[in-house]
């Protein structure tokens, strides 16, 4: 019995469309079909530059079906690019949109209660959980012996499932690497961790874009490393 095809999720709006060559007109099209779930494979993985455990992660798959999904896709795009084919993105299994309240696990770093301003240098992370009004605190995850971008911090916090990191401010290497793992990095962080945590459900602040280097601390990250 072959195994029930598992629904994917997508993490943006995949419309249908076509995409023509430009030299095609007056000729048979030849039409090279892209699924949905295809399409966001791509864009996981090429556009975003997610780890191809964290695009399977986002997409509710295992990583070896990811991985299939992906391969396929990047054949049919060569294809139609190489070859002057028309592309037409349509059709493919995924799910409905999530129901109810967005969930969001958040971690942040934090140093005796507060917001540790270096991302690289924290004692912690403590974690939070969010859906709709509740928020509730989960426990803590230590930060290791080397803390930062070149520890493998990511990919810890991204196997305990969580979706979001406030930080204070942090190193271009150490955002680069946390978001590889799919997980969205949010900077201004600051003061207390849990009124911190509680500002950002409630919309009180976006990403600063603030980098270790704006206040003279350097931190030398290397995304290369994580």
């Amino acid at each position: 019995m072959p195994r029930p095809l598992v629904a994917r999720r997508l993490g943006a709006s995949l419309f249908s469309r076509v995409l023509t060559p430009v030299n095609s007109e007056g000729q048979t099209a030849v039409e090279v079909l892209l699924a949905v779930d295809e399409a966001e494979a791509l864009r996981l993985a090429d556009l975003e530059k997610l780890y191809q455990e964290a695009a399977a992660r986002s997409m509710g798959v295992s990583r070896q079906t990811f991985g299939r999904i992906l391969e396929a896709a990047r054949h049919k795009v060569a294809d139609a690019v190489l070859n002057g084919k028309t592309l037409r993105i349509q059709g493919g299994e995924s799910s409905p949109p999530p129901q109810g309240d967005f969930v969001m696990k958040i971690a942040i770093p934090a140093r005796d209660g507060l917001v540790d301003q270096h991302f690289g240098h924290c004692k912690e992370f403590m974690v939070f959980t969010s859906q709709g009004e509740e928020l509730r605190k989960e426990d803590s995850i230590p930060s290791g012996e080397s803390c930062g971008c070149k520890s493998g911090i990511a990919g810890v916090l991204a196997k305990a499932g969580v979706t979001h990191l406030l930080a204070g401010n942090m190193g271009e290497g150490a955002v680069n690497v946390v978001r590889s793992h799919g997980i969205q990095v949010v900077r201004g962080a600051a003061g207390a961790v849990r009124p911190a945590v509680e500002a950002f459900v409630a919309g009180g602040f976006q990403d600063s874009g603030r980098l270790c280097r704006d206040d003279g601390h350097s931190c030398q990250d290397s995304a290369t490393q994580a």
